[in-house]
């Protein structure tokens, strides 16, 4: 596939030197070629879509979330093309790439309801003949900044929020996935919306570093680890951006000892191993308390050891590749260094080979056991497939572990006790929490939340709090004294 630029409403071959080879993760074989684009490209999808702001503001709210139904029945139309591309840039299963667009849509409609969620506040006579409003208006020229492991679904987080709301947009997608959003801008070309409303730029740092500087674009969200988080939150606010900056995570779930053990192993195997591990909400260390230790470690171990692992597109395969032979390196030293640290591999993932896919990117399920608190592998963000089991005494321990780490993307809790279960909620520090949850990702009308080291910025995307970074507030007090009235 050859990948393009779209900006002011036309496809452009970017004048670029360098490309960027987009592998197949499970085969090994070039599927693309990003072209590694810069401030000049940047530079000219800023201003088409900074040219198109004023008359797209100026469209009448009900009328701007048309587009929007027209593109999410698009998307709808061409749900199973658009999740082969996901697999075929990223490696998870078909199955997943379907559930991450499922996710996609659901945003675009609560975006779509953007007529009830912009409006505004006022309180008459607030002194003799004085009224007082608030009022939501536009930002202006809005970007994303995506990640690679869900190419489809992250950025529409905030795009169909900030179009709802009259702002126009650009684009960046991860440089390593560029098939998926190259699709989906052919069916918003279909859309019809007005020119530069929406802009497409492909590249890499030199890109990202241009949005974050470019004196037009005014918002800026961003999702991936938190070291480049924490750089795109520091440089954004230099130059006088808001941002949302998603960061890593190091997500722990509590199983304790009266627990659906079933069900537990289940999800919990779901979570840790699905997407290979690739994703801000998977579980990667559980802690047993109690009696639940031998039976959960053991089911956990099978559950791991028997999970099909191939080709995305293959019938029957339940987990994926990771993204390239860089990440599958650095998830096997991990796990040494886990062992090292005293850790025993129960389940080992590593060397892992599938026949007819040599080339791919493959680490098998992993268990970690016996992870002590305190040692680097317990506080890393491994992303991929592995999970660490670590054995507490008391909720209140395993409590204290939980809150005791760096990052606060999600904590779970495993339990039949409605009493353990708020106790968790109300202490656990952590932005998203389920209780007999795996992957507790909000629905698209609630906020996807994190803490710490896991979140910089002050409101996160989806529903109200999407609403509330894409407007700006205008409060308006007027007076129209009656002897006025009189002159006309």
């Amino acid at each position: 596939m050859e990948i393009l630029n779209y900006i002011n409403g036309e496809w452009t071959k970017p004048s670029v030197k360098e490309y960027f080879d987009v592998l197949n993760p499970a085969t090994g074989g070039v599927v693309a070629r990003t072209p590694l684009g810069g401030f000049a490209e940047v530079d000219a999808a800023a201003r088409a879509a900074a040219e198109a702001f004023p008359a797209w503001r100026r469209t009448p709210v009900q009328d701007r979330v048309q587009y929007l139904f027209t593109l999410r029945n698009l998307m709808r139309a061409n749900h199973d093309e658009i999740a082969r591309l996901i697999t075929e840039e990223c490696g998870k299963t078909f199955e997943e790439a379907k559930a991450e667009m499922v996710r996609a849509f659901e945003n675009v409609e609560v975006a779509a309801g953007m007529p009830m969620m912009m409006k505004g506040e006022i309180v008459e006579d607030i002194a003799p003949g004085i009224d007082e409003m608030m009022i939501r208006q536009p930002v202006g020229v809005c970007a994303t900044i995506a990640p690679f492991n869900f190419p489809g679904m992250i950025p529409f987080w905030y795009l169909p929020y900030a179009l709802a709301a009259g702002n126009t947009y650009v684009i960046k997608p991860s440089e390593k996935v560029p098939m998926t959003m190259q699709f989906i801008f052919k069916l918003i070309e279909q859309v019809g919306f007005p020119k530069g409303v929406v802009n497409l730029v492909n590249g890499a740092k030199d890109t990202v570093d241009a949005i974050l500087q470019h004196p037009t674009i005014r918002a800026i969200t961003f999702v991936g680890s938190t070291n480049v988080a924490k750089y795109i939150y520091s440089q954004g606010a230099l130059h006088g951006k808001r941002v949302i900056a998603q960061g890593g995570a190091k997500n722990p779930v509590i199983v304790l000892p009266d627990a659906d053990m079933d069900m537990a192993t289940r999800i919990i195997a779901d979570s840790a191993f699905g997407c290979a591990g690739q994703r801000c909400l998977a579980v990667s260390l559980a802690v047993t308390v109690g009696e639940a230790r031998n039976t959960f470690s053991e089911m956990i171990c099978d559950a791991a050891s028997t999970r099909v692992v191939g080709y995305g597109l293959d019938a029957g395969v339940q987990m994926g590749p990771l993204i390239n032979s860089a990440s599958r390196d650095r998830v096997e030293q991990l796990i040494g260094l886990g062992e090292r640290e005293g850790a025993v591999a129960t389940v080992d993932g590593r060397g892992t080979r599938v026949k007819g896919y040599e080339g791919g990117n493959f680490v098998r399920p992993t268990i970690l056991s016996n992870v002590r608190a305190g040692t680097e592998i317990a506080q890393t963000e491994i992303f991929g497939p592995v999970l660490s089991l670590m054995h507490v005494n008391t909720i209140e321990d395993a409590i204290q572990l939980v809150n005791s780490g760096a990052y606060g993307n999600q904590a779970s809790l495993f339990t039949s006790s409605g009493s353990a279960a708020r106790k968790f909620r109300y202490e656990a520090e952590a932005g998203n929490i389920g209780i007999n949850i795996g992957v507790a990702a909000p629905m698209a009308f609630f906020p996807f939340s994190g803490w710490k080291e896991s979140f910089f910025g002050d409101l996160h995307g989806q529903g109200m709090d999407a609403v509330e970074f894409f407007t700006q507030k205008k409060v308006v007090v007027e007076r129209w004294p009656k002897e006025w009235s009189r002159k006309f």
